[in-house]
């Protein structure tokens, strides 16, 4: 149960991170907080968009799942169940696989670093470390 309140705490954070980033995109917030100028440099190239969508709005969408499925899993009914567990590991590993790739293009491809896209790296990781120790703790109560 525990690592569920960690998942929805976690998600909830990324749903933060990734809503200011859009919000910036869409233009709805003038400066990124960054200090580098790194976070303006990724968000505005080429690569912040994949297949069409907005990069951010992929991250709101990914952490609202997330956050959704870490809410169900902590209802008294589904406490035990293995369907929560087993969603949240594959989510957030498809998201890890994402993040990995994204980083690829902020250090080869963009040449630039956002240190909000850092942060919800680690946000992301931590989820999944979190997922991996839910599915094991399931895995063996049944």
């Amino acid at each position: 149960m525990r690592w569920r309140m960690g998942t929805a705490m976690l998600s909830l954070a990324g749903l933060f991170v990734s809503a200011y980033l859009y919000l910036y995109k869409a233009g709805y917030i003038g400066t990124l907080a960054c200090g580098t100028g790194g976070c303006e440099t990724v968000q505005l190239s080429a690569q912040s968009s994949f297949l069409g969508i907005d990069v951010a709005l992929i991250g709101i969408a990914g952490y609202a799942a997330l956050l959704g499925v870490s809410l169900a899993g902590l209802q008294p009914g589904l406490a035990a169940a293995h369907w929560p567990a087993v969603v949240l590991a594959v989510l957030s590993g498809g998201a890890v696989a994402f993040t990995l790739y994204l980083k690829y293009l902020e250090l080869f491809v963009i040449h630039a670093i956002c240190r909000w896209c850092v942060v919800s790296a680690v946000l992301i990781a931590a989820i999944f470390t979190l997922s991996v120790l839910d599915l094991r703790r399931v895995r063996r109560a049944s």
